[in-house]
């Protein structure tokens, strides 16, 4: 894992952001603003979205460059 690369967590998953295959479509900012915005530092924040909602948000990423996994 890349030293740039950044995790964030809720109650439930991970999302992992690896910041060298992005490609800035900004389709996760479109989706769900209130929990991915690229204007805002942190620029994910988990709280402001449900579970089932980032995770759909994730996997509609086009570059892979957000990824998660359920905590056990």
């Amino acid at each position: 894992m890349s030293s740039l690369n950044k995790k964030y967590s809720n109650n439930d998953i991970t999302v992992f952001w690896q910041p060298e295959k992005c490609i800035h479509s900004a389709k996760c900012a479109r989706s769900l603003i209130q929990v991915f915005n690229p204007r805002r530092r942190p620029w994910v924040v988990m709280e402001n979205g449900s579970t089932e909602d980032i995770v759909q948000t994730v996997q509609n990423c086009p570059s892979g460059a957000l990824s998660f996994e359920y905590k056990s």
